[in-house]
């Protein structure tokens, strides 16, 4: 677990950016502005990826995070990158970010 730590704190610093970057947007506003779509996209990237190298142990002992899906979502976002749906990423952005941010917020107060 301590050695996941860091992958957690990344988790946290890239829905902080996305969230940085999509304060005060419109959904349509989103759909409009590929350079915010893009910066999303990657900081989703990386979540994924640092979800990924999160250890088994750690994942069984917060088993309410959907880590297969939030890793999908990364291997998704990698290998069909022209077929990316903007309307399914903003979704993600509204539904399942603060979800995940609290989740890990917990995760990381719990290791200091």
């Amino acid at each position: 677990m301590k050695n996941d730590i860091v992958y957690y704190e990344h988790i946290l610093e890239c829905i902080s950016k996305i969230q940085q970057y999509t304060k005060g947007l419109e959904h349509n506003e989103f759909i409009k502005n590929d350079m915010i779509q893009d910066a999303v996209i990657r900081n989703l990237e990386i979540i994924g990826e640092a979800a990924n190298k999160i250890s088994k142990q750690s994942k069984e002992e917060n088993n309410t995070i959907p880590w297969k899906q939030i890793i999908g979502m990364r291997n998704r976002l990698i290998h069909d990158y022209f077929g990316v749906d903007s309307g399914a990423v903003w979704q993600t952005l509204i539904d399942d970010l603060p979800f995940l941010k609290e989740k890990i917020i917990k995760i990381v107060d719990r290791a200091d």
